[in-house]
């Protein structure tokens, strides 16, 4: 069941028709592994948390979502999860974000919601202003809506109404799936572009280097600044220190 924090109120029931949030948040410790040849795994946990903060103040700003489910078995990201008010889902095991996720939409549907968005949490300069835009685009239930990554292989983004309407994945080549079984289903997907926020995940270095081209107010941004990773991943080689 879907576990309330005691450090902050929450709503006790999720309202009929609501829209909610998942983020799976993975053990830090073990995220961004491929970001290993330019990052120390210290440098990679801190990045992950903040980044995970990011997505989630975003998650939590956004006006068209009535809370936020956190699916973790991590002490930090239920800690974070209290902080911002999330409700979290306790994992049995670090199976993966499309495992946490399936479980997060199975019991908001079964609780009466009426639409999941989730989010990776490697998206660090997403808005709550470009979430809330998904929200708009998406359409009555039965409906799912899309917003791919930017190589356009990958699925950044997805809205579910009802929550569990279709399997969520999310991966390197999720996008072209994610819109077979909706169709597969009768649901002619939405797609929705033109969001530089949601569209950047950063998994590889070179990621790393589009997010700090693009720059923006973020957490992430914030903490590579006080680094020396910027100008580690501007040299002709860089490796982790």
């Amino acid at each position: 069941m879907i576990r309330r924090p005691t450090s902050h109120a929450l709503l006790r029931n999720v309202t009929a028709g609501s829209a909610w949030g998942v983020l799976p948040l993975k053990n830090p410790g073990h995220a961004k592994t491929r970001l290993a040849p330019a990052l120390t795994a210290k440098e990679r946990r801190k990045l992950f948390r903040a980044m995970a903060e990011d997505v989630l103040a975003a998650l939590s700003g956004a006006g068209g979502l009535e809370g936020t489910v956190v699916v973790t078995r991590d002490t930090w990201a239920q800690a974070l999860a209290e902080r911002y008010g999330a409700a979290v889902l306790e994992e049995p095991a670090n199976r993966g974000q499309s495992p946490a996720v399936a479980d997060a939409v199975r019991e908001l549907a079964r609780a009466g919601a009426g639409a999941a968005l989730a989010l990776p949490g490697d998206v660090p300069l997403v808005s709550p202003a470009e979430i809330d835009r998904v929200l708009a685009a998406h359409g009555a239930a039965p409906s799912v809506t899309l917003t791919p990554a930017g190589d356009g292989r990958g699925t950044n983004c997805v809205a579910s109404s009802p929550p569990d309407a279709i399997p969520f994945h999310f991966g390197h080549d999720s996008f072209r799936p994610h819109k077979t079984e909706a169709r597969a289903l009768g649901i002619e997907p939405r797609i929705v572009t033109g969001l530089p926020g949601i569209a950047l995940d950063v998994d590889k270095p070179e990621d790393l280097r589009m997010l700090l081209a693009q720059g923006g107010t973020c957490r992430a941004l914030a903490w590579l600044g006080g680094t020396d990773i910027p100008a580690r991943l501007a040299a002709p080689r860089n490796a982790a220190h």
